[in-house]
């Protein structure tokens, strides 16, 4: 059976060597890979519309803010500030004033008087001019002097404000603190517009 068996694996051994041998196939050539196309000088500058948008946006830009002149008289001292006495009433006044100073830039004063009085005695008199040189650019010319007599204003008055309350408590009156000031209101009811400029 060992013989047998070992013959038998002869035989298949003669038949596959007697089998003739197939032909190899052929390698089909490879596909080369398409280059992802380059994009063109043309094709570039996909975000130049938005570039040239936020160019032409409206710009407001602070350059200085300084006091322009300032005052504070104190007559009735130091009899004015016993604290026995009651407080004064205050006259307040506001007034707004800008003035381009060239293509670019502008020059706007907040003034601010406040009388004090107790009858007729003068407790303290107290002015300032706090002024601010803007830049601007891409404000239509209609829109200008609302921007000056409301935007720029409104950056000015905290500071107005302070400084204001510093000379009064400095002078030895209670701080005088100024409510806040609507300019746009202001600048509609002497006629300005109907409605404020608004930066974006």
């Amino acid at each position: 059976m060992l013989g047998a068996s070992k013959t038998h694996t002869q035989d298949k051994e003669t038949k596959m060597a007697k089998s003739p041998a197939k032909p190899k196939a052929k390698a089909k050539p490879k596909a080369k890979a398409k280059a992802a196309p380059k994009a063109t000088a043309k094709e570039a500058p996909a975000a130049a519309p938005q570039e040239q948008g936020e160019q032409n946006a409206p710009m407001l830009r602070v350059l200085a803010q300084y006091i322009k002149d300032a005052s504070f008289e104190n007559p009735g001292a130091p009899e004015s500030l016993r604290a026995d006495l009651p407080a004064p009433g205050i006259d307040l006044n506001v007034e707004v004033k800008g003035a381009p100073l060239d293509d670019n830039t502008a020059e706007v004063t907040i003034m601010i008087t406040a009388n004090a009085k107790r009858g007729n005695d003068v407790a303290f008199i107290s002015e300032l001019e706090y002024s601010g040189l803007f830049a601007f650019a891409n404000i239509p010319v209609e829109q200008l002097k609302g921007i000056m007599l409301v935007e720029c204003p409104r950056i000015l008055f905290p500071f107005a404000r302070q400084i204001l309350a510093n000379m009064t408590q400095q002078g030895g009156f209670p701080p005088l603190m100024l409510d806040p000031i609507d300019f746009a209101q202001l600048f509609h009811q002497q006629g300005g517009g109907q409605e404020s400029p608004v930066l974006n």
